[in-house]
């Protein structure tokens, strides 16, 4: 079975500049899925998917446990949840932090590096 491309990038809230850059190089028919965890407090209030959306030719939007993970589009994990893909569906987990941190990019790293095989 031949499985969608995904890139998946992560950070700490000091490289959203570094994400603005990199998802206005995007094309408009990239033909992956683009997975963002970025380092941010439980409580705070995510404006990244409008931000990245502005940004470049991709949609962005929070991920939303059980939506499928489509090419061309650009998931966001939200404050408070790791986020994972299994069977190219989003997965939101409340799970531990992990290095102190949830969503943690280590998280969403390893579940993309699993998708991929």
């Amino acid at each position: 079975m031949t499985r969608p491309a995904v890139v998946a990038v992560g950070g700490s809230a000091g490289g959203i500049e570094a994400l603005v850059a990199m998802v206005a190089d995007l094309p408009a028919d990239l033909p992956a899925s683009v997975l963002v965890t970025v380092h941010i407090g439980q409580h705070a209030r995510s404006s990244l998917p409008r931000i990245l959306s502005r940004s470049g030719p991709l949609p962005a939007e929070h991920a939303v446990h059980g939506d499928q993970i489509r090419p061309g589009r650009i998931y966001v994990a939200p404050p408070g949840f790791h986020l994972l893909v299994a069977g190219g569906v989003a997965r939101l987990s409340p799970g531990p932090r992990v290095n102190r941190h949830r969503p943690a990019v280590d998280v969403m790293f390893g579940s993309a590096a699993r998708w991929a095989g």
